[in-house]
């Protein structure tokens, strides 16, 4: 059965912390929305988060035309395992940060030595891991951590400064699917993970730990508790993010994937125009995002450039007033 609402809506997300609202159409009990200004994109939203993927690829896309929507160009990804046969339209290498955690020995013995150690000097200082529930004092936990700096990884960090009652909003997704552990130093949270189970995946929403007291490897201590659990649970994979995003050759977040056992696995990402305005664009590669239109040794020294740039604003704006 296909279904799709030709009334025009408008549906809510997040773009780089906030809020915003853009066109949208129900396909198939999937809610398609569009991105962009002079391409516009459409996507289904959170499509990572799904446990299912489109199964009549041809027939969403004749649904995704008929809704009304003013969109140039339809993307959607293929399933992350399992590798299904490519279908009959344009797409591009995307990639994601995998591990697989049906054989937990097996992912510790292939760990390098160092993060071993990180990860029992994570219990000799004093840390705990343990699976933990969205109430007030998890939230007020959650809230230090991220009051703790206005700038992380040399970028503005999106959720500084944010009330208790939006923390527990945004991290109330999903409950019935998804998993929350924190890392303690007596009752004091220091760090915390969520994931989502979507079919055999469990699909790494966020982690995070307090700067001051990554000494004590928190880290490493909360990816060794997710893979335990996903093992007992009988989960396959656990995943986060991409491995590598754009054409960046070198990253430290890379580097630190690789010593957790992240591997790189990748996936079809299809590209679908709608119009002729959308042919003319991907024959451009106007669809594609800055960091993967630039060479690395650009993309490299300019990523340096905003740390920098950032770094300076936040301490102009933060240094006291001199009479």
């Amino acid at each position: 059965m296909t279904f799709v609402d030709m009334a025009a809506t408008r549906e809510q997300i997040r773009v780089r912390g906030k809020i915003v609202e853009v066109p949208s159409a129900i396909v198939e009990s999937r809610t398609v929305v569009v991105m962009g200004g002079g391409v516009k994109i459409a996507a289904v939203k959170d499509e990572q988060w799904l446990d299912s993927k489109i199964q009549d690829a041809a027939t969403f896309i004749s649904l995704v035309q008929q809704s009304g929507l003013d969109a140039d160009i339809f993307t959607f990804s293929e399933q992350l395992v399992g590798m299904p046969a490519p279908l009959p339209y344009s797409f591009e290498w995307d990639n994601a940060a995998v591990i697989q955690t049906d054989d937990f020995e097996r992912w510790w013995e292939a760990l390098p030595q160092e993060t071993r150690k990180n990860v029992r000097r994570a219990s000799k200082r004093g840390v705990t891991v343990a699976r933990a529930s969205l109430d007030d004092a998890f939230v007020r936990g959650i809230k230090r951590i991220y009051d703790e700096s206005p700038i992380r990884q040399g970028r503005r960090f999106w959720h500084y400064g944010k009330g208790v009652a939006t923390i527990r909003l945004e991290n109330e997704s999903y409950p019935d699917r998804s998993e929350l552990i924190g890392a303690y130093f007596g009752d004091e949270l220091i760090g915390f993970m969520k994931w989502v189970y979507v079919g055999d995946l469990a699909r790494i929403m966020q982690v995070l730990t307090l700067a001051t007291h990554s000494g004590k490897r928190p880290m490493n201590a909360l990816f060794a508790k997710a893979v335990e659990i996903c093992n007992a649970k009988g989960v396959k994979y656990l995943v986060y993010g991409k491995f590598t995003y754009g054409n960046k050759s070198y990253d430290s977040m890379v580097q630190f994937k690789r010593r957790l056992g992240f591997e790189q696995v990748q996936v079809r990402k299809y590209y679908v125009p709608l119009t002729l305005k959308g042919r003319i664009a991907m024959k451009l590669k106007l669809h594609r995002r800055l960091n993967e239109i630039l060479p690395s040794w650009v993309i490299g020294p300019l990523m340096i450039m905003r740390s920098n740039w950032i770094t300076r604003r936040h301490c102009a704006a933060s240094a006291p007033l001199v009479d």
